[in-house]
């Protein structure tokens, strides 16, 4: 069971660049943090418009002189004062993240930032090394790697309860752009700008969070892709509304990936379905409390968060915040990585490498993954949907 009375002998001390009024992204993130009282949001910049940025903050109750009208002013700015800034979340556009997260690790600061980390491995590489440098926590906003379910599968496979993995089927398909939705909607219109959101759209959006999980639960490793790509709505070529990936991991399993916005009448579809030998376990994000366990040769079960009959998984049980047959959703999936995140903070800053070693939050390294992955998909699509080394 969550243990509500880990605390932090101070909170760190927290700011945001982006996520301002009206962002669905930003609400999670300062929800979360505000969770479990192991952060303060302390500063912020918000929104490049001046004044709603100030209204924005000061509604916020943040001191309006730690409302920043740019992020390297507020870096500089908390950098000289003994109550500054430690950590800092990156929620603005793809396209900005490279240069937003090196001028906070240069400034000393711990990062938590938005995925896709950058438009290519080189750079998320070169953040990687400035985040060792300056003995940095770097964390990638995989929101939805804090259920406790996908924990559970990830035990359970592990343990070989479904047998050596053969299959693993990916897909995250909602249906909420399938029309030209961008021609109104700010928040869709930058995703379909390849100079903000970078080579891919689906894909990066929605297929690297699903891959993402699909590599928690599995460990398995890929050893190469192929991938078509369309737009059907034709104004966003050449970025993607629709993807397909076919995968071969080192293991000799395979798998599928099907990233699209286009899938109408789907609210998300977010489904990783592994394939063992003896079995299979299927996790749904719209039902994010349950776990679809079928074994071959006898009837198919449903899982509950909370129960006694589940695999004692540390990971799993830690996370649960009530007991079973109360529905968990997002905000505490979020917050559970959240907390983690704080405890990977403060581990670092008294070079607790023991605590490090042994507890789990996605990292840089899980960014890069989810980077690597779009180039060899965007490099396999643009060349008649060839195989690709990964």
């Amino acid at each position: 069971m969550f243990n509500e009375e880990r605390r932090l002998a101070n909170p760190i001390r927290w700011a945001m660049v982006g996520g301002g009024r009206g962002s669905e992204i930003g609400h999670a993130h300062r929800a979360a943090a505000a969770r479990d009282n192991l952060f303060t949001l302390t500063a912020g910049c918000f929104d490049l418009d001046p004044a709603r940025n100030l209204d924005f903050a000061t509604k916020l109750h943040i001191d309006p002189t730690r409302c920043y009208s740019d992020y390297q002013s507020m870096f500089d700015a908390e950098s000289q004062r003994q109550d500054g800034i430690q950590a800092v979340s990156v929620a603005t556009p793809n396209g900005t993240h490279f240069a937003i997260c090196s001028a906070a690790l240069n400034a000393g600061l711990h990062v938590i930032c938005e995925k896709p980390v950058t438009f290519s491995v080189a750079e998320s590489e070169e953040l990687k090394a400035l985040a060792i440098q300056h003995n940095k926590i770097f964390a990638v906003m995989y929101g939805y790697s804090g259920y406790q379910t996908v924990h559970q599968a990830r035990a359970m496979i592990a343990r070989g309860d479904i047998g050596k993995v053969r299959v693993v089927n990916m897909s995250f398909a909602h249906g909420f752009h399938n029309t030209a939705i961008e021609e109104h909607s700010p928040g869709a219109k930058w995703r379909m700008n390849p100079e903000i959101s970078g080579p891919s759209y689906v894909l990066g959006d929605l297929g690297t969070h699903t891959f993402y999980l699909a590599s928690l639960m599995t460990e398995l490793k890929v050893s190469e892709l192929c991938c078509m790509r369309q737009s059907f709505i034709e104004s966003r070529a050449p970025l993607e509304d629709n993807a397909h990936v076919m995968l071969k991991f080192a293991s000799g399993a395979v798998g599928t990936l099907w990233a699209s916005s286009v899938n109408a009448g789907s609210m998300h579809r977010q489904i990783v379905r592994v394939v063992g030998e003896k079995g299979s376990i299927e996790w749904w994000d719209e039902r994010p409390n349950q776990l679809l366990l079928e074994m071959q040769g006898q009837p198919a079960q449903t899982l509950e968060r909370g129960m006694g009959y589940l695999a004692n998984d540390d990971d799993a049980v830690s996370c649960n915040r009530i007991g079973g047959g109360h529905p968990e959703g997002f905000f505490e999936s979020w917050a559970n990585l959240y907390h983690r995140y704080a405890l990977a903070m403060q581990a670092m800053d008294k070079q607790d490498t023991e605590t490090l070693k042994n507890l789990w939050f996605p990292d840089i390294d899980d960014g890069i993954e989810g980077v690597r992955l779009l180039e060899c998909c965007v490099e396999s699509a643009d060349n008649q949907s060839a195989w690709v080394k990964f």
